[in-house]
């Protein structure tokens, strides 16, 4: 375990992700805004919040995920999203927002990496034109029609030059080992 935290540290220096996903709706979003939590976890986020609907639904799946594969990363409800990402501008973050319509990410993705926190906002209906305007960048990933969960794993996957692709994952139960065929999953504690 000792290794894992050196080499987290190494990757990571000193930078936080954070994610921020908007208007969650219970009755159409759930497996989308799941896959956005399971994607910011994978790909290097420590953090992600979730406005909207509470969805209990949602949190138990990532927290299990999280407890079975580890982390660290959390998931949290919150009321007031525009709010958050006030208090967080505050706190020096950097505010990103994924959207389509936004400057291309292979022409902003170096300045971008100069900022030591960010919390990229992840959209879900239509949004709403106060968190394009607290943004500090709008970014697209394509200007076509996409999927917010390949936006965000890009965006990830550029952001820390595909290291998070080798992160270690602390105090989880399980590990994967790679293989390809059949399915290889080794226990490491109950």
């Amino acid at each position: 375990m000792e290794l894992q935290n050196i080499y987290i540290k190494e990757v990571y220096p000193l930078k936080m992700i954070e994610v921020l996903r908007l208007s969650h709706r219970v009755s159409r979003d759930p497996r989308i805004s799941t896959h956005v939590a399971l994607t910011a976890r994978a790909f290097g986020a420590s953090k992600i919040y979730y406005s909207g609907q509470k969805d209990s639904n949602v949190e138990d799946t990532v927290n299990k995920i999280t407890e079975n594969f580890g982390g660290p990363f959390e998931i949290e409800y919150v009321k007031d999203a525009l709010k958050l990402a006030e208090e967080k501008k505050k706190k020096g973050f950097f505010i990103v927002h994924l959207t389509m319509y936004g400057l291309q990410i292979q022409k902003e993705i170096k300045d971008i990496k100069k900022q030591k926190n960010i919390l990229v906002l992840v959209g879900s209906e239509k949004v709403l034109p106060e968190f394009y305007k607290i943004a500090d960048k709008n970014i697209a990933v394509t200007g076509q029609p996409h999927s917010e969960v390949m936006a965000l794993g890009l965006f990830l996957d550029m952001y820390f030059d595909r290291k998070e692709l080798d992160k270690n994952f602390n105090n989880g139960k399980m590990l994967i080992i790679p293989q390809n065929l059949g399915k290889n999953v080794k226990k490491l504690k109950e």
